[in-house]
């Protein structure tokens, strides 16, 4: 059975829907730059990966907008363009036969802090009833799914960078035990001053000024990651039930997936990454030189970004097979990251080019990469995506086109 992603829509800092994306990203396009949605003043930080075409009230209903969080008004968005480019008619489908799953590692923090602000500052009674779910972590998993009418198996995960990554794996095993359609992915919106404060205390933000020198992975000057917004989310269905039903294009295969857990720190046992990658081509049956591209994490921490490139090294050989990470013109959007590489990377193979890493001039000691500067084309066929999130999460997701 072939889990298979028909259908794309993309929320991201540098371009909004699929193709809007998808020509910034060719054209190096970055949408990191000074913080705007509030007074970034008193922070440490202040670049950002903002999304700024986005205006909920033209994507959504409006009686859904008081009860959501901006992270889930860009969930259900994402979800509706992802429906219609997979010419998917929900109401064709028996309920119990579609699910949702999908991650990210806040929840909907914007919406907290206005009704903490409401607590504090004017009392109990100006608190919003909806405050009791819009904040949740599986707040995406359940408005998709009652907007939709969706029954099937639902879930989220929660693995911060690795989360988005997880979400799709997951998808993919409801659809080997027979459910015939999940919306998954991952999205994430917690640019605000308690989501960013919640960030700084990690120790791995840039704290630089300046849009093209913060967030450089695998660079001699790597200072560190700058936090986005945004995401993807995904339809993905069995492959024969997709062409049956008519399914306007197939973008590529799910083949391998595989998440590990770090050993905790001081333990002196190495991570967890390469088990991941080796487990996901294990999972396909792929060996090492069937991969034509790697979508690099690219933490921009100088000891992750060092580790990622020796991990590389083992398994494909120095430089031996070429890398990008197109999220140096997004930043790294948590739970988002993840699916919104699998889409880039789906895109690539569609079109034939991978994507470039912008920024990076020189690279550290001891990595040892194929870094991709510039868009590269030439025949691509299968794809590895990394992610690694904070606390010790792995995850590897191996994708490839459908052949005939």
């Amino acid at each position: 059975m072939k889990t298979v992603v028909t259908g794309i829509g993309v929320v991201a800092p540098n371009g909004v829907g699929v193709e809007a994306f998808w020509a910034s990203t060719l054209n190096a396009e970055s949408g990191i730059d000074r913080i705007r949605r509030f007074d970034a003043s008193g922070f440490p930080i202040r670049l950002a990966g903002e999304v700024h075409d986005f205006e909920a009230a033209e994507h959504i209903p409006g009686r859904l907008l008081p009860q959501t969080d901006r992270l889930t008004q860009m969930a259900l968005a994402a979800a509706d363009w992802a429906l219609v480019d997979a010419a998917v008619d929900t109401k064709r489908l028996d309920p119990f036969d579609m699910g949702v799953v999908t991650a990210n590692s806040a929840g909907g923090f914007e919406f907290g802090q206005r009704e903490l602000e409401n607590l504090w500052a004017r009392g109990p009674e100006y608190v919003s009833a909806y405050q009791s779910f819009a904040w949740f972590y599986a707040v995406n998993t359940g408005q998709i799914s009652i907007r939709h009418g969706m029954r099937g198996p639902t879930g989220v995960l929660v693995s911060e960078q690795a989360g988005g990554l997880d979400a799709i794996g997951h998808a993919r095993r409801h659809v080997r035990n027979g459910v015939r359609l999940l919306v998954t992915g991952g999205m994430e919106a917690s640019l605000c001053p308690w989501g960013l404060a919640a960030q700084v205390p990690n120790g791995r933000l840039s704290w630089r000024d300046d849009p093209r020198r913060a967030y450089r992975p695998f660079d001699a000057d790597a200072s560190g990651y700058v936090p986005g917004e945004g995401g993807a989310i995904l339809i993905v269905e069995d492959a024969a039930t997709a062409w049956e039903r008519g399914a306007p294009q197939i973008y590529g295969e799910i083949v391998g997936y595989r998440a590990t857990f770090d050993p905790p720190p001081g333990s002196g046992r190495p991570g967890r990454l390469e088990a991941a990658i080796r487990g996901a081509l294990e999972d396909t049956g792929l060996s090492p030189v069937d991969v034509d591209v790697v979508f690099a994490d690219a933490a921009g921490v100088p000891e992750l970004d060092r580790a990622e490139a020796q991990t590389l090294a083992a398994i494909f050989g120095p430089a031996g097979v070429p890398v990008t990470a197109p999220k140096t013109m997004t930043g790294r959007l948590n739970a988002g990251a993840g699916a919104l590489d699998i889409a880039t990377a789906l895109l690539a193979i569609r079109d034939g080019v991978i994507p470039p890493t912008v920024n990076v001039d020189v690279l550290a000691e001891g990595c040892e990469l194929d870094l991709v500067r510039e868009p590269r084309s030439g025949h691509l066929h299968t794809a590895l995506v990394l992610a690694r999130g904070f606390g010790g999460f792995n995850a590897a997701i191996v994708v490839r086109a459908v052949d005939g």
